[in-house]
């Protein structure tokens, strides 16, 4: 009797996703366990199952302890997990789209432009926390944009063309933050402050503005995730298969510049 040849579904594999998920609460109720201030694992492991919905749990937590659960630890860590899920999605969503291993979220000028940004208003003297997040936001999406409008221009391979355009348009923004910084030279601390990436100040304010880029990139890259399996074996081939390459692959990379323009804006230059 000859065997049959199963076939992988579309579904999401469940076993490395429960994995994943497992130890994800393990390693963020250990964060925010652990600190200068002692809190119990046990304690606030009630604590935590209390927050749930339905759930009529209580510890043996301090008011004092549980600010610091609920006020510092807990939107920080939140916030690590937003953000690096945000910026490994969209690694991943660049090594397929552009078939090359070594791609990371920054490919496209993410990272230089959100530092010129926030550059801009630090050197301006704009202390206000949401300017600057805005500031760096707006600042990485236009460098993908003239990214993305650089690499139209002329022949060969798009995904090569639109690579090199990103380390053109990085290096440009790169050589504007630097003289920018020279000119504001009492504004260097700050800037590479902000540059190095920080999530200690954070607080449940910059949870809720990269909440929503987090559920709209992660649908967009989990719906396209069989459109990167076909890109991966190249653009003639995934053309012969119906599929349109230019504007999957720009679905795809807006999304996953969106999401890291968005995680960038609020952790610095993290990673």
């Amino acid at each position: 009797m000859q065997a049959v040849e199963r076939r992988p579904s579309g579904r999401l594999p469940l076993r490395p996703l429960v994995a994943a998920l497992a130890t994800l609460v393990i390693a963020a109720t250990a964060a925010v366990a652990l600190g200068p201030v002692s809190l119990p694992f046990g304690d606030v492991l009630l604590e935590l199952i209390g927050r749930i919905p339905g759930m009529s749990v209580e510890s043996d937590l301090t008011e004092r302890q549980a600010a610091v659960l609920w006020e510092l630890r807990v939107p920080r860590v939140a916030l690590a997990g937003l953000v690096g899920a945000l910026l490994s999605g969209a690694g991943a969503a660049y090594q397929g789209s552009f078939r090359n291993p070594l791609a990371d979220p920054y490919l496209l000028g993410v990272a230089a432009g959100a530092g010129l940004g926030a550059t801009l208003v630090i050197a301006g003297g704009i202390t206000n926390p949401a300017m600057l997040t805005a500031a760096a936001f707006v600042g990485g999406v236009v460098a993908v944009v003239i990214t993305y409008a650089a690499g139209r221009i002329g022949g060969g391979s798009p995904a090569v063309t639109l690579i090199l355009a990103g380390v053109a348009v990085a290096s440009f923004f790169t050589a504007v933050q630097t003289f920018v910084q020279q000119l504001s030279s009492d504004t260097v601390r700050e800037v590479f402050a902000w540059i190095l990436g920080r999530l200690t100040t954070v607080g449940w304010t910059e949870v809720w503005i990269v909440t929503p880029f987090a559920v709209v990139t992660g649908a967009v890259l989990v719906m396209h995730r069989r459109h990167l399996d076909v890109l991966a074996v190249g653009d003639e081939e995934a053309s012969s298969l119906g599929m349109a390459t230019r504007r999957v692959r720009l679905i795809i990379v807006l999304a996953a510049t969106l999401g890291t323009a968005a995680a960038v804006s609020v952790s610095g230059l993290i990673g």
